[in-house]
């Protein structure tokens, strides 16, 4: 995540952001709290930055499929049942259910036979931290804005008044340490999916079989659980068919195919515009 100050705050002096950082869900995860010198280090903004670490990481401990200790592992191998489990376990099948009818099955959890909620739970475990733990520092008016980076799935929070924006840049697949566009954010929620980094991890539940025909799904929503949850849907949908979208609700898009070709949409509509990004 790359931010740019676009101002000078009225009552707080020169803006800028510092980044706090952890290993949680198997990659990286940085808060990025905005706002003046003084505020930054103020009591208030550190619980609430330790908070919101806190609560990924009982996610991961929850829902890790690495962990034979996790309710999902245990909730797989039928030794404990749904209502055993942590509630979040509950909220994310009711959730899941959804999901899987709204994409028609493009997204399904239960595909291998036990519930693994890994497309979908990343977004929303840093949607719900920001929303819980880090919004009420901007609404306070204590910080400007704050932001979630988890490997690269984003979801940032500023405040209606405040002159920040964040610049958030899309990774080049066939360029690594480069990008091909970027996506100008004031509140809202980027995520990318596809095989660059980790190879055909994706599949196609319908099938059983990798999803290979997108190598970089960008999606951007106004929350990170959708966003997360289309970037996967768009990776299993394939290239050649965004039938999808009308139903999404997203606000824009963008697909690198295998063999380079790139598509874009806003809102419902692929888009003809020949600038790349989304």
């Amino acid at each position: 995540m790359s931010t740019d100050r676009a101002g000078r705050a009225a009552t707080t002096g020169v803006l800028a952001a510092r980044a706090h950082v952890r290993a949680i869900m198997g990659t990286m995860v940085s808060i990025h709290v905005v706002a003046d010198g003084q505020r930054r280090d103020e009591p208030q903004v550190m619980d609430a930055v330790e908070s919101a670490f806190d609560f990924l990481g009982h996610v991961d401990r929850v829902f890790s499929t690495y962990s034979v200790d996790s309710d999902i592992c245990r909730l797989a191998r039928g030794e404990v049942s749904v209502v055993d489990t942590d509630p979040m376990v509950t909220e994310l099948v009711e959730l899941c259910t959804v999901a899987r009818r709204g994409t028609g099955g493009l997204f399904d959890p239960w595909w291998k036979g036990w519930f693994d909620p890994t497309g979908l739970v990343k977004g929303w475990s840093v949607e719900q931290a920001v929303g819980h733990c880090l919004r009420p520092l901007v609404e306070s008016g204590l910080v400007e804005a704050v932001g979630v980076n988890a490997g690269g799935d984003i979801q940032v929070l500023t405040a209606p008044t405040s002159s920040w924006t964040w610049n958030v840049g899309i990774a080049d697949p066939w360029e690594p340490g480069t990008t091909i566009g970027r996506v100008v954010l004031r509140s809202g929620a980027i995520a990318t999916s596809g095989t660059i980094e980790r190879g055909n991890h994706i599949v196609d539940p319908r099938s059983g079989s990798p999803a290979v025909s997108v190598c970089s799904a960008t999606v951007v929503a106004q929350g990170l659980t959708d966003a997360d949850l289309w970037a996967t849907t768009a990776c299993v949908s394939g290239f050649d068919d965004l039938s999808w979208i009308g139903q999404a609700g997203t606000d824009s898009g963008l697909l690198i195919a295998s063999d380079h070709r790139i598509r874009r949409w806003v809102g419902s509509e692929e888009s003809s515009t020949a600038r790349v990004g989304v």
